[in-house]
């Protein structure tokens, strides 16, 4: 089983437009649709189309318009009841792949809901492989609420305690990183660079800065490192070694919650017991096939791309602080 915590959900609307963004103009689009949204709302649809077990924590309150979208996905849901409406968040795609997003920001929680969120994610996680805490944080809580909710979950189930993944991004995925060794992180290159208090904008090779980077942090601070390049394929590190992979070329209709799928990907190969390169494979593969469909729309097994991701073994320089 794996179970997922989407502390601040979004109704994903996707918009495709026939001809490049013009800002200040008025243009047609040529489709649209809107999906449940959020990390880790992203994450349990691709492993439940997958047929794999999964179960999504959202907060959500029961008059909130998005709720019906979530239930509508039929994924396995605990809902934790707030006060405040779901976020809504806007991509605009152009025809050559091209996309602009706009993320509003969510509901407050309230302490006694932000309590009541963490109580819903410790009783979920009972029997769970994985426990996937994704997305950025609810305006109310503090940057600590990740590391604190992993701390909570060990103190619950000791030894039967899931595994834990964590993708987030600045000072929530900082805190965790920290204090409370995850598992997994699923970082992309900048966030990546960010983490260790560096700048990716001037990086000349990504691989080996990368590389450079996550070696500060695995094994010392986290278990292991997905680290996700887009087009560039992804990374991957753990204390047993380092790995590369390489993407397929696809054609892109939206790169939104390609990366989640890449971490869905990832966990599925592990529930299967695969090899760290298997899992890195299955993780590119999935991440490509979700860039080929439009807005946030699961991948499913049918729709990844033929033919073997390539995966090399690579050697890596000494961590550095």
């Amino acid at each position: 089983m794996i179970v997922t915590l989407t502390a601040n959900p979004s109704a994903d609307r996707a918009v495709v437009l026939s001809d490049a963004l013009a800002p200040g103009e008025v243009q047609r689009a040529l489709s649209s649709r809107e999906d449940a949204g959020g990390k880790g709302v992203n994450v349990a649809r691709v492993v439940a189309a997958a047929g794999a077990p999964a179960r999504a924590v959202v907060p959500v309150g029961a008059h909130d318009p998005y709720r019906v979208l979530l239930e509508d996905t039929g994924i396995a849901l605990d809902l934790v009841d707030v006060a405040g409406r779901a976020r809504a968040n806007l991509t605009i795609t152009d025809p050559a792949g091209e996309t602009t997003k706009l993320n509003l920001p969510g509901a407050e929680l309230s302490s006694a809901e932000a309590q009541a969120v963490t109580d819903g994610v410790v009783a979920a996680a009972e029997g769970a492989t994985w426990l996937v805490l994704a997305g950025s944080l609810p305006p109310g809580v503090p940057a600590s609420f990740y590391a604190d909710l992993v701390a909570a979950v060990r103190e619950r189930w000791a030894a039967d305690a899931p595994r834990i993944a964590v993708d987030a991004s600045g000072a929530a995925l900082a805190e965790v990183v920290a204090t409370a060794r995850p598992d997994l992180i699923k970082p992309n290159h900048e966030e990546l660079a960010e983490l260790v208090g560096e700048d990716a904008a001037g990086d000349l090779d990504v691989i080996t800065e990368a590389t450079r980077r996550a070696h500060q942090l695995v094994p010392e601070h986290v278990a292991s490192a997905l680290v996700t390049l887009g087009a560039d394929g992804a990374l991957l590190f753990t204390a047993e070694g380092a790995w590369r992979g390489y993407a397929p070329k696809v054609q892109v209709a939206s790169t939104v919650g390609a990366g989640d799928s890449s971490l869905a990907g990832y966990l599925l190969a592990d529930l299967e017991g695969a090899s760290a390169p298997d899992r890195l494979a299955r993780s590119i593969a999935y991440g490509a096939a979700a860039a080929t469909l439009p807005g946030t729309q699961p991948p499913t097994p049918a729709d990844l791309p033929a033919g073997p991701i390539a995966v090399s073994v690579f050697s890596t320089p000494t961590a550095t602080s």
